[in-house]
């Protein structure tokens, strides 16, 4: 026992020259596997991994990052009101961070201020001195941010933007099967009379989900009545405003789709101030499946966005090219699956609805 402990006391760790002996690999391919490459074979791509296991490997990322003149800093752009999202992104990122030795340096991002001044955040960029970028929507759509960050040459990945024939290193869903799968679900419930909040204008998404809508709703050959579309912001307050508009009207809705779950809170919070039952006099669906699809009354059926995934794909993504250089054209998109989560906000429309 003193023996070992004093042989780790000398030891600094691992190395992946020790794993790539293990495995009876090169070192590339050891790296390869660590970096999830695509190239390795599956049986190799085992022997590698349990020669990991077998000897507690863990990246030095540090080393790696000095050894090729490399902070391993990573930086964080965002201006999104809505805070569950970038809870769960942040958490997803600041994991996937931990686990490959990187920091995350997080900087809000003032939209006013880039519309008139695009450039001074790409000198921002180069002053915080990071190696990478994740780039958040409603900034991943920004023309001019993208455009200037392209310039600067750093690399960088663009996250829920809507150009997908672009050559960007990206990781989305589509918003629009998405939202059709949902709206094909509240039809399949019984439901004619469904209401649409669209989330915040500069955002793709808001256009993309409202397109999935309306292609549900054509598909099952059903009327979209254009007061039955609202407008919001991803906020939880104009989830609120939205739904007293839409519950005003002389026939309101027997079901309200919101584009996140904050709106979709905030129409089940104007719902309840109004005395309706839920889900018997109106069913409310949203999208993300954030913390708090689980917390309000009824608990909310909703579309699962993979936002911590796309957080953690987002930190491999540039570490790969961070570590190997360019990635292959082929692997830059990154579309995310998505999944109709049920609970008890949705239900077949009853009683005096009906």
């Amino acid at each position: 026992m003193e023996e070992n402990s004093k042989r780790g006391n000398k030891r600094q760790g691992v190395t992946i020259k020790e794993v790539a002996e293990r495995a009876g690999v090169s070192q590339m391919t050891v790296s390869r596997v660590l970096n999830k490459k695509a190239v390795v074979k599956a049986s190799t791509r085992e022997k590698v991994e349990a020669a990991i296991a077998e000897l507690n490997y863990r990246p030095n990322m540090l080393a790696r990052g000095l050894a090729g003149g490399k902070s391993f800093l990573i930086g964080f752009l965002y201006h999104n009101p809505s805070y569950g999202y970038l809870n769960e992104f942040l958490n997803g990122a600041l994991d996937e961070c931990r686990e490959l030795g990187h920091h995350l340096v997080v900087e809000a991002i003032d939209v006013a201020a880039l519309e008139s001044e695009p450039s001074r955040y790409a000198e921002l960029v180069r002053r915080i001195g990071v190696d990478g970028l994740i780039v958040n929507p409603p900034l991943s759509d920004n023309h001019e941010l993208i455009t200037a960050l392209r310039q600067i040459g750093l690399p960088f990945v663009r996250i829920a933007h809507g150009d997908l024939s672009c050559a960007d290193l990206s990781v989305v869903i589509n918003d629009a099967d998405a939202a059709k799968i949902m709206t094909l679900h509240l039809i399949a419930q019984g439901h004619r009379r469904i209401a649409f909040i669209l989330g915040a204008r500069n955002q793709t998404s808001s256009a993309m989900r409202l397109a999935g809508f309306k292609a549900a709703m054509a598909r099952r050959k059903l009327h979209i009545d254009r007061n039955y579309i609202a407008s919001g912001d991803y906020t939880f307050q104009s989830g609120v405003e939205a739904a007293r508009q839409l519950l005003s009207l002389a026939e309101p809705p027997t079901a309200i789709f919101a584009s996140n779950d904050e709106m979709a809170a905030g129409v089940i919070a104007a719902a309840h101030q109004r005395g309706l039952r839920l889900p018997d006099e109106l069913s409310v669906a949203g999208f993300d499946d954030t913390a708090l699809a689980e917390v309000v009354c009824p608990r909310l059926t909703t579309i699962r966005q993979p936002v911590a995934d796309m957080a953690r794909k987002s930190v491999s993504l540039l570490t790969d090219c961070l570590i190997h250089g360019e990635v292959e054209l082929a692997e830059r998109l990154h579309i995310l699956d998505v999944a109709l989560i049920e609970r008890e906000s949705v239900a077949p429309p009853s009683g005096i609805r009906d």
